[in-house]
């Protein structure tokens, strides 16, 4: 397992965030997890990545104890995130901001290399010839795939995506599924929260569902989709549940 989470629970005060949550991911594996607003989703993500420590719970990763490391020590160990608000260096350009997720990854490439590394990835993300635009001069669909960028040029194993659908228009959110399709084809392990349901339905293995910090389903696609538990946490948004109430497309 490249990464295993065993009782985790965290607290803000007298709101509990997670309780309990305990999940195992294979290496290789697009693994989605989903859930109303406010189920704790971004802060697994946040005790996965070392941003919060948890009150109770392990997390390994790559077969180490890792709970509570910082971040940029997970990030040289090969782990890599994007965020749910990107918030790109907006007066750096692309090349210069993918060069930092080179640098400070798995691989601690020097200035040189991180230049090659940031062109051919923003090559890959569809970002091709831009490497001397500045950020702050993209759009949502652009600076999406630039914080994507970012976090592959660390090189990582595995790499934790915050919605990395939202905002975007139906044609640009099929080319991004393609793109996390691919990214998973070169060896990445991927978690992805989401709120686009045909989106993640069809591109992971396997869901976990949240709602108030528990996990309440685990899963296939299709099994997720018919658990009268999940359809029953998303009865506030009818839309929703009207997509749980079917098999995905």
């Amino acid at each position: 397992m490249i990464l295993q989470i065993e009782g985790v629970s965290k607290n803000f005060g007298g709101l509990q965030a997670l309780r309990h949550v305990t999940l195992d991911l294979p290496e290789g594996e697009i693994l989605g997890l989903i859930g109303p607003n406010g189920a704790g989703k971004t802060t697994l993500f946040n005790v996965i990545n070392g941003i919060y420590a948890p009150e109770e719970g392990r997390v390994r990763f790559m077969d180490k104890e890792v709970t509570a490391l910082p971040p940029y020590r997970l990030a040289k160990m090969g782990m890599a995130r994007t965020h749910q608000i990107v918030q790109p260096l907006n007066e750096l350009t692309l090349g210069q901001n993918v060069m930092v997720g080179a640098c400070f990854g798995r691989e601690n490439n020097n200035m040189s290399r991180a230049n090659d590394i940031a062109r051919e990835v923003l090559e890959f993300v569809g970002l091709t010839g831009r490497a001397d635009t500045l950020a702050g001069s993209l759009n949502v669909a652009e600076k999406k795939r630039l914080e994507l960028a970012r976090a592959l040029a660390a090189r990582p194993y595995l790499l934790l995506l915050d919605e990395v659908l939202a905002g975007l228009n139906p044609s640009e959110i099929a080319g991004m599924v393609e793109t996390v399709a691919e990214i998973r084809e070169q060896g990445v392990t991927i978690i992805m929260i989401e709120h686009v349901m045909h989106a993640v339905m069809n591109v992971s293995d396997r869901i976990v569902v949240l709602d108030y910090g528990e996990q309440i389903s685990e899963g296939t696609p299709e099994e997720v989709s018919h658990d009268p538990k999940v359809i029953e946490a998303y009865l506030g948004d009818p839309e929703l549940a009207a997509k749980f109430s079917r098999p995905p497309a």
